[in-house]
């Protein structure tokens, strides 16, 4: 029986459009301004410095500036980076000028399987706090009270098993009684080589669908393995 069940964000829960035409353009720009304002901040001196480990040199606000703008073009999945977007989002979203999107199901399944005593978590490349922010500020209320944890790339990356093991473990519930659900065919992979049950979201055309694993088309369809 499925005792919890972890998620991911984009493309599960949240429209990929959203993050991408909204979030992620929000940071961009505010970044470089977010920085200078915030330059005396430890937390951010110490993120600045986690990007300077990764590119191996000395940065000044406006080089650091320009590489993780850099790196929000790419996409990428760099943590100091996922931060400091977190940061950024809860700006914006304390002013009013974000709303976190849901897909009208999301909140409806959200709490009936809380409901039902089923625990709740996230898995998502964005920081914790962003996923909280998302979650907490959404079109639909405030969820996080349906949600027992979150999980971002600090407890490793999506397509690798170790992360899943390290959820599994973290969260105290035999992998065979959780159930991850990701429009991603390769999380799915690494979640079920880690033990975890498996549903793959498939809400529009970007989603490529993976045969070796449930399909649904929102959560109305996920099944719950008995």
């Amino acid at each position: 029986m499925i005792r919890a069940i972890v998620t991911d964000i984009e493309g599960t829960t949240t429209s990929i459009e959203f993050v991408h035409k909204s979030l992620f353009p929000y940071a961009r720009a505010h970044l470089r301004g977010f920085l200078r304002e915030q330059a005396g901040d430890p937390l951010v001196q110490a993120l600045i410095d986690d990007v300077e480990a990764v590119v191996g040199w000395d940065l000044s606000i406006d080089e650091a500036a320009g590489v993780l703008e850099q790196w929000i073009d790419e996409d990428r999945k760099a943590t100091p980076l996922k931060t400091l977007q977190g940061m950024i989002w809860k700006v914006g979203y304390q002013a009013g000028e974000l709303k976190g999107h849901v897909y009208a199901d999301t909140p409806v399944f959200l709490r009936r399987w809380h409901e039902q005593g089923l625990q709740l978590y996230v898995y998502s490349s964005g920081s914790v706090e962003a996923q909280q922010l998302i979650f907490g500020h959404s079109d639909a209320g405030d969820l996080t009270p349906l949600f027992s944890g979150y999980f971002d790339t600090q407890v490793g990356g999506k397509r690798e098993a170790a992360s899943y093991r390290a959820i599994i473990e973290r969260i105290g519930i035999a992998g065979s009684q959780v159930l991850f659900l990701s429009d991603i065919g390769e999380e799915l992979d690494a979640a079920r080589a880690a033990g975890m049950q498996t549903c793959q979201l498939i809400r529009d055309a970007i989603a490529k669908p993976s045969a070796a694993h449930p399909q649904a088309a929102d959560f109305s369809e996920v099944r719950l393995p008995a």
